[in-house]
C-alpha cells in the first residue's frame, strides 16, 4: 500500500456516467419552472444542484429550492438508473479494496439516490461508507459532504486520505478539508478546469489512478 489509507470517491462522472439521466431531468425541471434551458447544460454535471440553479439560471433561493424539489421528485423515478459504467472503474475499486484501502463515497448527490444507484450497479460492496447530501437540503457543499464522510469513517489522520473526483468542486472541497486530491479526466471535467482549480495531480484513466495512488509512498 501507499501512504494513503482512506480513498474517497466522487460519484457522478467518477464512479458512474450519470449524465443522460441528470441532463434529461434538468430539462424537465426547466420546462416545469417555465425557464429557458441555460447554455452549456452539461455544467449541471457535478456541482450541487441548488447552487447550479442559482449560478446558471439566476434563480433566487426560493425558486432554486423549488427547482431542486421538482428535480428530486422526478429523478429517482425516471432518471436515476439512466446511467452507464465507466470502463475500468470496477477493476480499480476491486483492486484497491483487495489491497486493503478503505473506500468511501463523498457525493453531492442525495445520499439515498447514491446508495440506490450503487446498489443497482452492484458497486456498493466496495465501499465502507456512502455519503451524500441530505434530501432536506443539508450538506449542500462538497466540504460539508466530505466532513460528514470523514466523521463516519472515524478518520483521525487526514494526511492519509485522498479525495478522487472529476470536477473542481471535488478539489476545492478537499482543499477546504485539508485533504490531498486527484482530478480524473474520464468524467465531466477537463484538463483546463483541473489547472484552473489547482488540482495537484491528474489521472486520465482508472489505470492511471491506481498507478498514482500506489506510487505515493
Amino acid at each position: 500500500m501507499s501512504r494513503y489509507k482512506v480513498l474517497l470517491f466522487d460519484l457522478d462522472g467518477t464512479l458512474l456516467d450519470t449524465a443522460p439521466g441528470i441532463i434529461r431531468i434538468v430539462r424537465y425541471t426547466m420546462e416545469k419552472m417555465g425557464l429557458e434551458e441555460p447554455a452549456e447544460i452539461r455544467r449541471f454535471l457535478g456541482p450541487p444542484l441548488f447552487r447550479s440553479m442559482k449560478d446558471f439560471c439566476g434563480l433566487d433561493d426560493e425558486r432554486a429550492w423549488e427547482a431542486v424539489r421538482i428535480y428530486r421528485e422526478k429523478y429517482p423515478v425516471d432518471g436515476l438508473l439512466e446511467s452507464e459504467r465507466f470502463d475500468g472503474v470496477e477493476d480499480l475499486l476491486g483492486t484497491l479494496k483487495d489491497i486493503g484501502y478503505v473506500l468511501g463515497v463523498a457525493t453531492s448527490k442525495p445520499e439515498p439516490f447514491a446508495r440506490n444507484l450503487l446498489e443497482h450497479f452492484d458497486m456498493a460492496k466496495y465501499f465502507t461508507f456512502i455519503g451524500g447530501s441530505g434530501v432536506d437540503g443539508a450538506r449542500d457543499t462538497k466540504r460539508e459532504v466530505i466532513e460528514y464522510v470523514l466523521e463516519a469513517l472515524n478518520v483521525t489522520d487526514r494526511s492519509r486520505v485522498l479525495m478522487i473526483g472529476d470536477r473542481q468542486h471535488d478539489i476545492i472541497g478537499a482543499n477546504e478539508c485539508g485533504l490531498e486530491s486527484l482530478y480524473v479526466l474520464w468524467g465531466y471535467g477537463s484538463r483546463e478546469e483541473a489547472k484552473e482549480c489547482g488540482a495537484p495531480a491528474i489521472a486520465e484513466t482508472p489505470a492511471d489512478c491506481r498507478k498514482y495512488i500506489m506510487s505515493q509512498i
